[in-house]
């Protein structure tokens, strides 16, 4: 018979693999993804755009600060 404890790392196994998987998903920069009935499409070339925008803006503001 299996215990609690095993339930318990069982299923913080599972959600810590989703949610790696998710993370990796997110910093991927596949325009397209689709698994099952779930479809994905993001526009990469923006997201690249507005990442750079704030590095640029964040590094601005920490020079005025000086």
């Amino acid at each position: 018979m299996l215990s609690e404890v095993f339930w318990v790392a069982f299923v913080t196994t599972i959600t810590g693999m989703i949610i790696k998987l998710a993370s990796m998903a997110y910093k991927s920069k596949c325009k397209e993804f689709e698994l099952c009935c779930l479809k994905v499409k993001r526009d990469v070339d923006l997201e690249e755009r507005e990442r750079e925008f704030e590095l640029t803006h964040k590094q601005n503001s920490s020079l005025d600060e000086k």
